[in-house]
Order: structure tokens, then C-alpha cells, then sequence
């Protein structure tokens, strides 16, 4: 049994905190949030205790921590833990700055806790058969990854003011899925990005459509292409094209009933709405491989450096954008 501290009550630890209730082999002990009473509803949803400060979570009754807390919270929560000897599952993006990154991963090199970073997306059931196909070299050698990530609607102003920008927020999920498909670190990268949703955008510099293109050093292609306002819903897909052929996967939808009408041609259901709807499996597989990995003394399957890979492809993309040229990705 690994007893969890969690940080973080909002939306996306309220989830969390719900699938560690269900597993047998995790028991959620401390919740924290600056919001006292968010970190009261959770712990008393499920047991657990309300606690007023980080220390407080950090006691010996906690094991390990899952931090899903504001991404500024991050590496002081990281590093709290880690010199605490708590086991870490920490949400993407590690932070916003790769000087923090790199200094975080510097800080905590002699606690030899284990860490994991919450890339989720490696763990939904039809993006890893591709990755399993691929690895398994069904489709011969790798040439081309086609990324689609397209979010239902515009987040709000506050959010996206915080966020770090489309890059490091929303596509950080998509370098961390090319790398994983991949199976080498891309080189060069290349980025477009439009205002064609929300003019405020501009006001901070983001974007909400994108497009990037990167380059491994054998050659190996990756396209992604973003939005933030696909007006069908949550749309998810990936393509691997190969020498020996092609492996897809498409979107989720509540069934796979087609209806033929009079008036209607194959009408589907919608599809799934957001990312807790369309990736439940994936975050309760990738909190098992966590606690599998801390059971058996093994390094995580999505380590501290992977998140510091996806944000220095995230910085390369954004300095793409701004000089329109292509970015070699810094080591």
C-alpha cells in the first residue's frame, strides 16, 4: 500500500484524487490546496486529511506525493519532496523556465527518489498500440509522425495568461508523444502560429492555431498541428507512416453506432468531450505504472528528463515563431 500525499484540489486533483481511491494498492492519507476549503472537500470525499501546509503532507505517514497543483508550484514542491525521500508524480509541465528545469534536476540529483512526469498520453490504450506497433516493426523503418490536437474550446483569459503559451502548455503533450514515437530526439524544429480565434492572444504574445514541423538527425519527420478551438470537439489523433506501411489512432467517441436516416448519412456520436473524458484509462494506467515502478525499485517509464525534453522543444518551437527560422533543440 503507497499512501499518497496529494497537492493540488482543483479539477484535474479532484480526478486524481478519485482514481488513487480506487486503486488497492494506493490510500490518498493528506490533501493540499491554497484553497483550504477545496483541500477539505477532497480529503473528506475520501478519508483523508485536510492538511494546512506542505510540510504537513510531507510526514511519515506519506509515502508518495502526486502534485497537480498551478505549474508555478512545481519545482519547489519537486524539490520539497524529493529531500523528504517521497516518491514524486508530478504533473506536466515540470515549469515554464528550463533554468528552473535544469536547476531543479541539479538539486535533487543526490535524493534518488523516484519521479515521474505525468504525460498521460503515453498511456491511452490506442496511442500506445501505435507506439507497441511501431516498436514491434510493423511498419518497417519510421519516416514520417503526424500529430492532431485540437482543443473543443478557447480556455479563459485568466488560464491562458498563466500558461506559458500554446507551446508549453498545450503541445507539450504532443513533443512528449512525438519523442515516444519517434524513438529519437528531434534536432530541429520549425513553428507557425496564427491569432485566428481570440485577437486578445496577441495582447501576451500567444497563438491559439500552430503548426510544427521537426527533424531527428537520421532524418525522421514529425508534423503537429494545434488548436484551440476545434468546433466538432476534443479531436486526438496519430499517424506513424513507415516503409512497410501505416499505423493510425483515431478518435474516442460514448459508442461506435453509425444511424442511416433518410435525412442523415452514417450519423455518429459526438465526440468525447476534453481531456478527462477522452483519457480516463490513461490516467489511471499511468498511476499504476507509477506505483508499479516504486514497488520494484525500477525508474519510472516517463522520467524527470523526459519533462525537461518536451519544454526545451516547446522553447525551441517558440523561438521558431518569433524569428521564423528553424531552431536547433538545445541539449
Amino acid at each position: 500500500m503507497l499512501r499518497f500525499g496529494l497537492f493540488g484540489a482543483g479539477r484535474i486533483g479532484k480526478m486524481h484524487a478519485d482514481n488513487l481511491a480506487l486503486n488497492a494498492d494506493a490510500e490518498l492519507v493528506s490533501v493540499y490546496d491554497v484553497v483550504a476549503e477545496a483541500a477539505r472537500a477532497v480529503a473528506e470525499k475520501h478519508g483523508a486529511r485536510a492538511d494546512a501546509t506542505v510540510d504537513a503532507v510531507l510526514s511519515d505517514d506519506v509515502d508518495a506525493v502526486l502534485i497537480a497543483s498551478s505549474t508555478d508550484t512545481h519545482v519547489d514542491l519537486i524539490t520539497a519532496a524529493a529531500e523528504a525521500g517521497k516518491a514524486i508524480l508530478c504533473e506536466k509541465p515540470i515549469d515554464l523556465d528550463i533554468d528552473r528545469v535544469n536547476k531543479c534536476q541539479a538539486d535533487i540529483a543526490d535524493c534518488k527518489v523516484p519521479i515521474q512526469i505525468a504525460f498521460n498520453r503515453r498511456y491511452d490504450p490506442t496511442h500506445r498500440a501505435v507506439h507497441d506497433a511501431v516498436r514491434a516493426g510493423e511498419i518497417g523503418d519510421v519516416y514520417q509522425v503526424i500529430i492532431t490536437s485540437r482543443d473543443p474550446e478557447l480556455a479563459p483569459m485568466s488560464y491562458l495568461q498563466v500558461s506559458g503559451g500554446l507551446y508549453r502548455d498545450m503541445m507539450i503533450h504532443d513533443f512528449d508523444l512525438a519523442r515516444f514515437l519517434l524513438g529519437e530526439e528531434p534536432v530541429e524544429v520549425m513553428a507557425m502560429g496564427s491569432v485566428l480565434v481570440e485577437p486578445e492572444l496577441e495582447t501576451i504574445n500567444d497563438v491559439d492555431t500552430a503548426m510544427v514541423m521537426m527533424r531527428t538527425a537520421s532524418g525522421k519527420q514529425c508534423h503537429i498541428n494545434c488548436s484551440r478551438n476545434a468546433a466538432y470537439g476534443y479531436d486526438q489523433r496519430l499517424e506513424v507512416f513507415g516503409s512497410n506501411g501505416m499505423v493510425q489512432s483515431h478518435n474516442r467517441r460514448a459508442t461506435t453506432v453509425e444511424r442511416y436516416t433518410k435525412g442523415a448519412t452514417a450519423q455518429r456520436d459526438p465526440l468525447l468531450y476534453f481531456f478527462i473524458d477522452r483519457y480516463p484509462e490513461a490516467y489511471v494506467d499511468e498511476l499504476n505504472d507509477f506505483i508499479d515502478a516504486v514497488a520494484n525499485k525500477r525508474e519510472p517509464s516517463v522520467t524527470f528528463e523526459d519533462g525537461r525534453r518536451a519544454l526545451l522543444l516547446a522553447d525551441a518551437a517558440n523561438e521558431s515563431l518569433r524569428s521564423g527560422a528553424v531552431v536547433r533543440v538545445a541539449a
